[in-house]
């Protein structure tokens, strides 16, 4: 899903304007990333969890060449799926896939 079919999903079950759940959505991924900048974590009960990891600097080769490189430090965001979300998944993995009738 694109963040475009997103913002028409939920322009369809709020029945808001476009413009309006863009702006919703755009808030939403603003405010999270904001919440990452100041290293804050992000909890969403019953989706998941938004932190900031470090990654360390560490040496890697140039698949190309095969040199030797050093691959700098770096803030990374990383998601933890919450327990309803995993098991939403796990259920929709279990459930009979249904055909569509041609």
């Amino acid at each position: 899903m694109t963040k475009q079919q997103l913002i028409e999903k939920v322009a369809a079950k709020t029945e808001m304007g476009k413009a309006q759940a863009e702006a919703a959505v755009d808030s939403v991924f603003e405010m999270i990333a904001e919440a990452l900048r100041a290293n804050e974590r992000v909890d969403l009960r019953g989706f998941g969890s938004f932190t900031v990891k470090d990654r360390k600097e560490r040496q890697g080769r140039n698949p190309r060449t095969g040199e030797a490189i050093t691959i700098p430090a770096k803030r990374d965001a990383s998601f933890k799926p919450g327990k309803e979300l995993t098991e939403k998944l796990a259920q929709a993995e279990t459930a009979p896939k249904t055909e569509e009738a041609a």
